[in-house]
């Protein structure tokens, strides 16, 4: 999401440079053929500006260069946002109407250095606003919230058990599809704790603005203690 928002803010800089040489361009347009000369057909025929080469070269090779600098970002951000890794976590999140369901399946080590296949399953349904508590968000909060290690890569498989719907983070620049019957993919990576939200980003009933998610970022060792109680 970092490199999403520096990649916006790198392109307004041509965006707002751009806008800017329109305006400045055309008032000097309408300044020179209007305001100067009331006779505007003389006014054009003896204009300098009428027929330029190299004004002409100018503004079809500068476009090109600006479209060369914002398109070399943009493609190492995509490759970037599609990079395969081997993840440290791998959940799931299954969109129900209307409420997630998450599982977990990972391999824990324990004091002996022994290693255990643990999982979980949960379901996470929004609040009603009578058990909303001081400082809770209305329509965000949910009664479990998705717990995640920060600095590491984790795997989310989406799908769906009903109908189409899409489990979006806007925090963690993450927004995928979840469809009946098949299995999508998205990396996560969280670089600071914090509790961060979303929803449901595809129309998927009656209740689909009542479909939030909520995650929780741990500090590591925070987050093994928490996978040691599922046993």
């Amino acid at each position: 999401m970092e490199g999403i928002i520096d990649l916006h803010t790198y392109i307004m800089f041509y965006v707002v440079a751009i806008v800017v040489f329109v305006f400045v361009a055309i008032g000097l347009t309408v300044h020179e053929f209007y305001y100067r000369n009331g006779n505007l057909v003389d006014r054009m025929v003896t204009a300098k500006v009428v027929h330029c080469t190299w004004l002409e070269l100018v503004w079809t090779v500068a476009p090109l260069f600006i479209l060369i600098s914002i398109a070399i970002p943009s493609f190492a951000l995509l490759y970037a946002m599609e990079e395969k890794f081997v993840p440290d976590l791998t959940i799931k999140a299954v969109g129900h109407q209307w409420y997630w369901e998450y599982e977990y399946n990972l391999s824990v080590v324990n004091s002996d250095d022994h290693v255990n296949e643990a999982s979980t399953q949960f379901d996470a349904y929004m609040l009603a606003d009578s058990d909303l508590q001081k400082g809770d968000y209305r329509l965000l909060e949910t009664d479990r919230t998705v717990l995640l290690p920060v600095r590491k890569h984790i795997r989310l498989l989406t799908t769906s058990a009903d109908v189409i719907h899409s489990w979006a983070l806007p925090a963690a620049g993450v927004k995928m599809d979840a469809i009946p019957g098949r299995l999508n993919q998205v990396n996560l990576y969280f670089n600071r704790q914090g509790l961060f939200y979303g929803q449901c980003s595809e129309l998927c009933g009656v209740n689909h603005g009542f479909m939030p998610i909520s995650v929780k970022v741990l500090p590591y060792e925070r987050f093994n203690a928490w996978v040691g109680q599922w046993s």
